[in-house]
């Protein structure tokens, strides 16, 4: 992205409608900061959703946008998100995410994150931040020579290393509490799964299920991955099936795990599933919250992103306590126990599990609204989750 296309919307707020347009576009976050470093190239934009829970914490992203208003979009969806998942998982944190407008292949230097650093700095402990798609916990360990305000660095530092490996493990504790839902037992062998995205989630996701004995059918973009999980499944006895990006919708299986890019839950992809259930990491897969209500319309069960994915958010968090990896796993254990609850509920109430998940999480603030919020100094009763 160019300078100039920045510039072109910083001219184009001084129009009262677009300023009217900008604020109705963020109702219901609590700050949204812009951040803009010529000398390195920076621009980024920090979303703090709330901070009833505690100050918000949530991954930054880094990815070619193709505009300002696109990047915007997502880190308020997705700072939202974070808002339920913090609720979701019991954790003492609020709801926020960062982007980086750029690509993270050609874009990325040391200069660049000393840079994101400050801004994240200036904050003053509002927002905590570490890895999400497009960067790694060496970019934040250049973050963290700026600021405090940085988990998800590696051990070497201080932190508790690859969040990747307890979101993983999340994930196959969702697939195996929807297998005990749906086929009266937990055992992850036996069942075919559709994985969409190969990254650093959905790598170990896989190697996880072929190991188990289970048939895995894949897709990624990177054939330098899909090789490698290829090698992986040989060196396991067993193969992989891969299929190109547009195909994974409509392959037979029993779960489509998604653990790529958010929206992919749709008005096109729904009508083209064959699976029983949808389980993966990735977040926002839900293109709308109505699609949760089509999905369920068509007898697919929908494991909420936020209930699966929340292991690495579970161990940034611990980490800011010190890191101890028998505690995160231990908490993270307790995905099984609520996904399997949250779908009992859905059932008792005749509700959607999206539905249910967020009530679970709208409990939770409702009783931390019953004291004082530290971080803003005032109560927000009016607040709730979108249904």
């Amino acid at each position: 992205m160019k300078w100039r296309d920045f510039t072109v919307n910083q001219q184009l707020v001084n129009n009262s409608q677009v300023e009217q347009d900008m604020f109705q576009k963020i109702v219901g976050h609590e700050q949204v900061v812009f951040c803009n470093d010529p000398a390195t190239g920076l621009q980024a934009i920090i979303a703090i959703h709330n901070t009833t829970l505690g100050p918000a914490l949530g991954g930054t992203r880094m990815y070619p946008y193709a505009s300002v208003d696109d990047a915007l979009d997502d880190v308020l969806r997705l700072s939202e998100g974070m808002t339920h998942k913090c609720a979701a998982a019991d954790i003492d944190f609020g709801g926020g995410k960062a982007v980086i407008i750029g690509d993270p292949k050609k874009d990325k230097s040391a200069a660049l994150f000393r840079a994101f650093g400050q801004f994240v700095d200036s904050l003053n402990g509002r927002f905590y931040t570490g890895t999400d798609m497009g960067t790694t916990m060496d970019d934040f360990v250049q973050a963290s020579k700026e600021t405090n305000f940085i988990n998800g660095i590696p051990e070497e530092y201080g932190g508790s290393g690859d969040s990747s490996v307890p979101t993983a493990q999340g994930v196959i504790y969702g697939l195996m509490a929807t297998n005990k839902f749906l086929f009266g037992s937990d055992h992850l062998h036996g069942r075919t799964y559709a994985i969409q995205g190969l990254g650093k989630v959905g790598y170990k996701v896989a190697e996880q299920l072929l190991q188990a004995g289970a048939k895995v059918i894949v897709t990624d973009i990177y054939e330098e991955v899909i090789q490698s999980i290829q090698t992986k499944a040989s060196e396991l006895g067993t193969t992989v099936t891969v299929v190109n990006s547009d195909e994974i919708y409509k392959v037979e299986a029993d779960i489509f795990v998604p653990c790529a890019m958010g929206g992919i839950v749709n008005d096109q992809t729904i009508p083209r599933l064959q699976v029983k259930a949808v389980v993966g990491s990735a977040n926002n897969q839900l293109k709308d919250n109505l699609h949760a209500k089509e999905l369920h319309d068509r007898g697919i069960l929908y494991a909420p992103d936020y209930i699966v994915n929340a292991g690495g958010l579970i161990q940034v968090a611990d980490e800011l306590y010190g890191p101890n990896k028998e505690r995160v796993l231990l908490k993270t254990k307790a995905i099984y126990q609520s996904l399997l609850e949250i779908y009992e509920q859905a059932n008792l109430d005749v509700i959607t599990t999206l539905e249910a998940a967020n009530r679970k999480c709208q409990n939770r603030l409702e009783q931390q609204l019953k004291r004082n919020n530290f971080f803003t100094r005032t109560r927000s009763p009016k607040w709730q989750i979108k249904e």
